[in-house]
């Protein structure tokens, strides 16, 4: 390409022309109007391009309201609004995106016919979520301007637009379609055609894991959501996310996402999930999913917020002693130092922490306390000075000593304590080396670069941090490690390291020398 990236945008004084007229298409036409551009609706359903039109204009009232935008810019925008009674009104767009029916054919019948009407340097671009942009511009004579652009729900607010390459898209389009998100206020990322694309591939274990350790009789959901907010540093808990979301197109996604990858076990479906979506328990708009809510789409009632399983106050080891290096949980040595308890490091060997009744606190790693003779997991934490809460894990046989020490050890560090089931990698362990995996995987594979991977699971999801950086961050052997110990005693294929995982891990060995 000769053209400059800023130059490749469409030029605000072009018509952006948007198809479907419902929630995602208005709020698209939001933004590019706003931009800008004129902008023209057009819905197959009479009247409702007309709708969206006036609805459109109490969106940008209440902007003015609110003082975001200013009485002119309002009145210039709506003179830029343009509701069109048919597909031929939009011949002098420069850009049509879709955000109809989740349905192939329905695109690739709207796409065909536009063809038939647009000029030959219009950029056709899909909002589709779940479809192969490949599929989509299959049926199309120049499948080489089409491209998707994946908008988050609401559009205006959220800054992440997913452009997405067909197999046949040109490079000139889809630079085009990134530089015109940029220029619209947007943070594009690119990425290949795969189930998912980046945020709803690489999410998928934020979801499964947890749901598998509810499976498991591990710990209740609030236990888990409370888990991953107060150790893992996640915005909300998957349980309640989901129930936010819809359980209906949560597992929506998810199932689509497996049948797409030939349903890999990487991807495999939640049984217990399923069941909800069965009972018609979709969560919030239903008023009862994974919890209960006060009435349809309002949230929880009153003082029914369900609590996690916190510990009882544990009387704290006067001292401990330190084997080996903890890893990531390298800063518990000086904040039980600062505590007040005795620490004494021994460099080889571990790592673990060495109770006074002999138990041993070791690290999530895979493995499981039943495999050993007086041992408590503790979880995975974003930040352990940070976190509030920290999960231990114990077998039956784990003496209650054991149990006991660990979880004053954390109180006195000032946590709340949840101790769960014999689960293989815990809860944030496992999840975070199942998203580090999927990331690797997905960058191995040319789906998207690591900083765009990133960008989008902060943006997208709500990430505390990319899958990249934080197995940057936890050591390039961490996940594989974990991952394979957790395959090790679940050997279904969903916790086997990808390649892209293991090469992370050799090359770290080649380096190190060891």
């Amino acid at each position: 390409m000769t053209e400059t990236a800023s130059a490749s945008a469409i030029a605000p004084s072009r018509t952006v022309a948007v198809v479907g007229t419902g929630t995602m298409g208005q709020g698209i036409a939001q933004v590019a109007l706003v931009a800008g551009h004129p902008v023209r609706l057009y819905d197959a359903v009479p009247g409702r391009a007309r709708e969206a039109a006036d609805a459109l204009a109490g969106r940008l009232a209440r902007l003015v309201d609110k003082g975001r935008m200013d009485a002119a810019e309002r009145d210039a925008a709506l003179e830029r609004l343009h509701p069109a009674a048919g597909l031929a009104e939009l011949a002098d767009a420069a850009l049509v995106v879709e955000a109809v029916l989740e349905q192939l054919p329905v695109k690739q019948e709207l796409f065909t016919a536009l063809e038939d009407v647009v000029g030959e340097d219009c950029l056709l671009a899909t909002n589709t979520s779940s479809l192969s942009v490949t599929a989509v511009a299959g049926a199309l004579r120049h499948p080489g301007r089409f491209v998707g652009l994946h908008f988050f729900n609401p559009a205006p607010l959220l800054p992440l637009v997913e452009v997405v390459s067909g197999f046949a898209t040109d490079e000139a389009a889809a630079v085009r379609a990134y530089e015109t998100a940029k220029a619209w206020g947007k943070t594009p990322v690119r990425c290949a055609d795969t189930p998912g694309f980046i945020v709803n591939r690489i999410a998928r274990p934020f979801y499964a894991e947890a749901f598998a350790v509810y499976e498991e009789r591990g710990a209740d959901p609030a236990t888990i959501d409370a888990v991953l907010r107060e150790c893992g540093g996640f915005r909300m808990g998957p349980f309640e996310l989901t129930d936010l979301i819809g359980q209906d197109v949560n597992e929506a996604v998810t199932r689509s996402v497996w049948e797409s990858f030939f349903q890999s076990p990487k991807f495999t479906p939640s049984l217990a999930q399923r069941r909800l979506v069965e009972s018609g328990l979709h969560g919030r708009k239903s008023g009862r999913g994974w919890y209960a809510y006060e009435a349809p789409g309002a949230g929880f009632a009153p003082g029914a917020r369900p609590e996690p399983h916190t510990a009882p106050p544990a009387k704290a080891p006067a001292a401990v002693t330190v084997v080996g290096d903890l890893g990531p949980a390298r800063d518990l040595v000086a904040m039980m130092t600062e505590a007040g308890i005795e620490v004494t490091s021994v460099g080889e060997g571990g790592p673990y922490i060495e109770l006074p009744g002999d138990g041993q606190l070791v690290p999530a790693d895979g493995r499981t306390s039943v495999e050993f003779a007086d041992v408590v997991y503790f979880d995975l934490a974003l930040d352990y000075r940070g976190a509030t809460r920290i999960a231990l894990s114990a077998s039956e046989d784990t003496s209650e000593r054991a149990v006991t020490e660990a979880v004053g050890l954390f109180q006195r560090l000032g946590k709340e304590v949840s101790v769960i089931g014999d689960v293989p990698g815990m809860i944030v362990a496992r999840t975070v080396a199942m998203l580090a995996d999927l990331a690797a995987d997905a960058v191995a594979r040319g789906v998207a670069s690591a900083e765009d991977i990133d960008t989008a699971m902060r943006l997208g999801v709500n990430y505390p941090l990319g899958p990249v950086e934080w197995s940057r961050r936890l050591g390039r052997d961490w996940a594989y490690d974990l991952l394979t110990a957790v395959h090790e005693r679940c050997p279904t294929g969903r916790y086997a390291p990808s390649l892209a995982l293991y090469r992370q891990a050799y090359a770290g060995d080649e380096e190190t020398g060891s």
